[in-house]
């Protein structure tokens, strides 16, 4: 296509206007490293809120959850408890309480608030560091495939993908570099009001072109119900003819047992609380462990409402104008091409500049937090912890520069040596994580549980999630999580009670200062036999009841926008009568008892 100069205008000088928003905010950046990494524990939880769901709302993600919609319509809403997207509802009840009441600021500093100072903790601590920068550069690679396959059809230059991808990168780090924290937090605010304007647009063009009978002859029989049996029960013979070999490769056929294992392992990742990445970084920069807990809340409201807009939008248009394209594409169909494809289409002059910005600002959004969170590992637990503990803040700002343009390299490096965007996500959700739930769901429940154990638990997680797609190259992904997830609990748990417990001074100060559920028994006893007036936290099944509602409430948020576009309106009032429910009661149960704690 040829962008009119109009849209090529406003691409350009929104990415010069956010280049000069990093620098603006260097200044106040570059005092030290809490104002870098953590914009000095002053920004408010509102606009943290704002910025984490945009760091969420990126393109490689959107253009897999509009593939979702298209193959698997309305149920496609429950596929991304895969990540799990309803851990944000754990966040919210209490763990993003717990997590801030540390102090600390970033998830491997927690670990000697955890487990005090010995060897066990130096080497718990390199795991996490380890865990968080293969992770940062796996989401690297992952952002620098979905921005190269996204922009590459709609520009009109004759560059490949990944060309595209090293161009807007470079624009991205340079920003991301310039105002830390502060940059990333004023920029995505301007991203998620574009974002949301455009899913607001490309909702409405669907809502004025697509008329449910058009929508209807274009879908199998069961694609407008979200709910499901045993089996999925979508037939696009004659319709999509790759949809249903696409729906046997994704292994989601057998629709219930699949449901069943992305829950049991949603639930367990959850438990375990925010991997050490951007999402943790938010909640170590909130000024209170109240503030923690809204900032948690305000990002379910800020990401699903808005980004079910232009999922849906862009979906419908898909799916109904671009079906025979696919067809034709044959065995080798890309439904990753499906968002370019109807942005190419349908955007008007001026309104595709804004969208194409939009959709930039997104991927610019997960990016910039991403880079900026693992740059912080380097800084903070490998240099600063083992190197020069008195280095002067100017060399570690600078150290800060160095080491996310290092790895912003390797994850382009890796970027390059990958496929696609699903095998990497693929990679990430089930092999990665599955290595990191067990240990980091011990460690905050289980008083017994230590150095030793979290060591041993992660590195086999890793080491599994490494070895195993070379060894069973075949094995479907949820079965893999499962094998890697039973290793590092075996591994976690059996290290434990081969070595001794940690310190009843360490443990006992843990839990006075973060106050957790589970079992802390004897840690307990001792806490109040000094202290018989401390409270031991006994919220155990409220927290529970509120994250059962909470994640129905989350729900109804994907479901309204989706019901609204394909104009499905007895599911619509239903949905909005649920989130109004769901909203009261976590109302009372929940937001008027955090106040009290």
């Amino acid at each position: 296509m040829t962008l009119h100069s109009v849209d090529i205008f406003i691409i350009i000088g929104y990415m010069v206007s956010v280049v000069l928003v990093g620098l603006w905010v260097s200044k106040r950046a570059g005092k030290n490293i809490n104002s870098y990494f953590l914009g000095e524990n002053s920004i408010p939880y509102y606009l943290l809120g704002v910025a984490n769901a945009t760091g969420m709302f990126d393109v490689s993600g959107t253009m897999w959850m509009v593939t979702l919609l298209v193959l698997y319509g309305v149920k496609s809403i429950w596929i991304p408890w895969l990540w799990p997207c309803f851990n944000q509802i754990f966040l919210m009840v209490y763990l993003s309480v717990w997590l801030r009441r540390s102090g600390v600021m970033t998830g491997a500093e927690w670990i000697e608030i955890r487990f005090g100072r010995n060897m066990g903790t130096r080497l718990s601590h390199i795991s996490v560091v380890i865990f968080a920068l293969i992770s940062v550069i796996g989401f690297q690679a992952y952002a620098f495939k979905g921005i190269g396959k996204f922009i590459e059809p709609l520009l009109p230059w004759d560059w490949t993908p990944n060309t595209y991808a090293l161009v807007i990168m470079g624009i991205t780090t340079v920003y991301t570099i310039a105002g830390g924290m502060y940059s990333v937090v004023i920029t995505d605010l301007i991203q998620f009001v574009i974002m949301t304007l455009s899913g607001i647009f490309v909702a409405w063009i669907a809502m004025t072109q697509v008329a449910p009978e058009q929508l209807a002859n274009a879908v199998p029989a069961g694609w407008h119900n979200l709910f499901f049996g045993w089996k999925l029960d979508l037939d696009w013979t004659g319709i999509l003819s790759a949809g249903n070999a696409q729906i046997a490769k994704d292994g989601y056929s057998l629709f219930g047992i699949f449901f069943t294992l992305m829950l049991f392992k949603g639930l367990l990742a959850s438990l375990a609380g925010p991997a050490p990445n951007y999402d943790m970084q938010r909640i170590l920069s909130t000024r209170t462990p109240r503030e923690a807990s809204l900032m948690s809340w305000f990002t379910n409201v800020a990401l699903f409402l808005p980004r079910y807009l232009l999922i849906g939008g862009i979906g419908v248009l898909g799916i109904v104008f671009f079906r025979e394209q696919l067809n034709t594409m044959g065995d080798k169909v890309d439904f990753e091409q499906i968002m370019p494809l109807v942005l190419n289409k349908y955007m008007p002059v001026g309104v595709l500049g804004i969208m194409l910005a939009g959709l930039l600002s997104a991927f610019m959004s997960t990016f910039n937090c991403t880079l900026n969170a693992g740059a912080s590992y380097i800084v903070r637990d490998i240099y600063q912890r083992y190197m020069n503990p008195k280095a002067a803040p100017r060399k570690l700002i600078w150290l800060s520069y160095t080491s996310s343009i290092l790895i912003v390299i390797v994850g382009v490096l890796f970027g390059y040596m990958t496929d696609s965007i699903n095998s990497i996500l693929q990679w990430i959700v089930a092999g990665l994580y599955g290595g990191y739930i067990a240990p980091n769901v011990l460690k905050w429940h289980w008083w017994r549980f230590n150095g030793y154990g979290y060591f041993a638990g992660m590195v086999g997680g890793m080491a599994g999630s490494l070895v195993m797609p070379k060894l069973f190259p075949d094995m479907e992904q949820m079965h893999a999580f499962l094998v890697i997830f039973v290793l590092s609990s075996l591994v976690s748990v059996v290290v434990s009670l081969m070595t001794r417990p940690e310190e009843m001074g360490v443990l006992k100060e843990f839990y006075k200062r973060t106050r957790p559920w589970g079992f802390w028994g004897p840690v307990c006893e001792q806490v109040l036999a000094e202290d018989p007036d401390f409270r031991p936290n006994r919220a155990f099944g409220r927290d529970m009841v509120n994250v059962a509602v909470g994640i129905v409430w989350q729900v109804s948020m994907c479901a309204i926008p989706i019901y609204m576009i394909i104009r499905q309106w007895n599911g619509f009032w239903i949905s909005v009568g649920v989130l109004a429910v769901t909203s009261l009661f976590l109302k009372w149960n929940w937001y008027h008892k955090l106040e009290q704690d």
